[in-house]
C-alpha cells in the first residue's frame, strides 16, 4: 500500500464529522420490559430479549438469518480511501470507557455503572472521549451459550490442566465469568500467485556399507489461485490475542445482520485495530498461507529458495461482533486468562504450574527410564 493511500486512510479515520440525523435516531433505541418497564436483556438460553428482573420476554423482533440474508462486504481500497460517518456509531446510546491497566475500551449500556474492568479486573477505569464514534458493525454473532453452560466449560478445562496447582480448579466456582462482545475484521480477496523454487528428490547411495540420503535438486515454478473468505482479524486489546487464536474460528456463515437489542445487557468492546492496521495483518495471514500453499504444489520430496509473487483481486471487508466468555482471574501475583466461545463452546486458557507436580513428573519419567535401560 503506497503513502498515499496511508495518508487517506489516516485522514479518513481522525477527520470530525458529525453524524446523520438518522443514527441519532436509531440511538435512542430501547428494548423495555412490557410488564415493569425495566430493560431487557438478550438471554442466550431462552434466544430472546428477557427482563432480568421479573423473567418476562420482551416481544420485540429482532435480526434472524434467512435463505434470503445478505451480509454486506465492502470495497476494501475504497473504504481505505473514505468511511462514511453513516457507517460509524452503535445505533443505541452507549458509554465509554477505557482501563487504566490494559487500555481495553469498553461499551455498555449508560445505566450500567461499570466498577471494574470486564477484561483484567482494574478497577482503574476512566472515560473514553473519541474524537469520532467508531465504524458501525453491521453483522453479528449472537451468544448461543448461557452462563451456566459456560461455567460447566471452564470447570471441565480446569479438570484437564493436572500440572497446574489443586486450588486452581475451585477458581471455576467463586469468580466471576463475564460475557463479552468482542470486535473483529474480516477480509475476503481473491489470490493469484506465481512461484518459483528448487524441487528435492531423495535418493540413497551406499558409502561404507550404509545408506546414505541425498538430494537431487531441479528448477520448478508454476500458478495457483486460492479465494479467501472471512479472513479474521481480531481488534480487541483486551483478551490476549493467543486466546482468542485459540477459540476460533467464530462461524461466519452464520452471521445475522447487526441489531443493537442482541446487545442489550451485554458488555461491548470498541475496536482498537483500526481498519488500515487489521488489513496489513490480513494480507500478512493470507501471504503466510499462499506460501503454503505454493510449497505444497512444489514436486518431489522437498524444497528450497521458493519464491512467491502474488496478486490481489475483489478485496472486501467487513467488522462484526463476536460473543466470548471471559474469566479473568489472579493466582498469586500474576494475572491470567480463560476464554470460551460464545458459539461453539471452544475453550483456551492460561494457567500457573505446579512446580511440585513437575518435579514428581519428572521423578517419575527418570525411574522408568533407569528400569528400562537396566533391563
Amino acid at each position: 500500500m503506497d503513502n498515499e493511500a496511508h495518508d487517506r486512510a489516516g485522514t479518513a479515520e481522525r477527520e470530525g464529522l458529525s453524524r446523520a440525523s438518522s443514527t441519532d435516531a436509531l440511538a435512542r433505541q430501547k428494548f423495555a420490559c412490557p410488564a415493569c418497564g425495566a430493560e431487557a436483556h438478550w438471554n442466550p438460553a431462552k434466544k430472546a430479549l428477557v427482563c432480568p428482573f421479573c423473567g418476562t420476554e420482551s416481544p420485540a423482533t429482532l435480526q434472524t438469518r434467512g435463505a434470503d440474508t445478505v451480509i454486506v462486504e465492502h470495497d476494501l481500497a475504497a473504504a481505505l480511501r473514505d468511511i462514511p460517518d453513516s457507517k460509524r456509531g452503535w445505533q443505541a446510546t452507549k458509554t465509554s470507557v477505557q482501563c487504566r491497566s490494559c487500555h481495553a475500551i469498553s461499551v455498555f449500556n449508560p445505566d450500567r455503572v461499570g466498577q471494574r474492568c470486564e477484561f483484567c479486573g482494574s478497577a482503574e477505569l476512566v472515560p473514553y472521549e473519541q474524537v469520532k464514534d467508531p465504524f458501525s458493525p453491521e453483522s453479528l454473532l449472537a451468544f448461543a451459550i448461557d452462563e451456566s453452560r459456560a461455567r460447566d466449560l471452564i470447570r471441565a478445562w480446569y479438570g484437564r490442566q493436572w500440572l497446574a496447582p489443586n486450588k486452581l480448579r475451585l477458581r471455576a466456582l467463586t469468580d466471576t465469568v463475564r460475557g463479552l462482545y468482542i470486535p473483529y475484521w474480516t477480509f475476503d480477496a481473491k489470490a493469484h500467485a506465481i512461484w518459483s523454487a528448487e524441487s528435492g528428490r531423495y535418493y540413497y547411495v551406499s558409502v561404507n556399507g550404509k545408506q546414505e540420503r541425498r538430494v537431487e535438486w531441479t528448477p520448478a515454478s508454476g500458478e495457483l489461485d486460492h479465494e479467501f473468505d472471512d479472513d479474521l482479524v481480531a481488534a480487541s486489546t483486551g483478551v490476549n490475542p493467543s486466546l482468542l487464536r485459540g477459540i476460533e474460528p467464530f462461524p461466519t456463515s452464520s452471521l445475522i445482520p447487526y441489531d443493537p437489542g442482541y446487545l442489550a445487557g451485554w458488555t461491548v468492546e470498541r475496536y482498537q485495530i483500526d481498519l488500515l492496521a487489521a488489513a496489513q495483518r490480513s494480507r500478512e495471514q493470507m501471504e503466510q498461507q499462499l506460501r503454503s500453499l505454493c510449497g505444497a504444489a512444489v514436486p518431489g520430496d522437498t524444497y528450497r529458495n521458493l519464491n512467491v509473487i502474488a496478486t490481489y483481486r475483489d478485496q472486501t471487508f467487513k467488522h462484526i461482533l463476536v460473543p466470548v466468555w471471559l474469566l479473568t482471574y489472579t493466582f498469586g501475583s500474576r494475572v491470567f486468562q480463560v476464554a470460551a466461545n460464545g458459539v461453539t463452546g471452544r475453550m483456551s486458557g492460561q494457567r500457573p504450574w505446579s512446580w511440585i507436580k513437575i518435579t514428581l513428573l519428572v521423578i517419575v519419567v527418570l525411574i522408568i527410564l533407569y528400569l528400562i535401560n537396566s533391563n
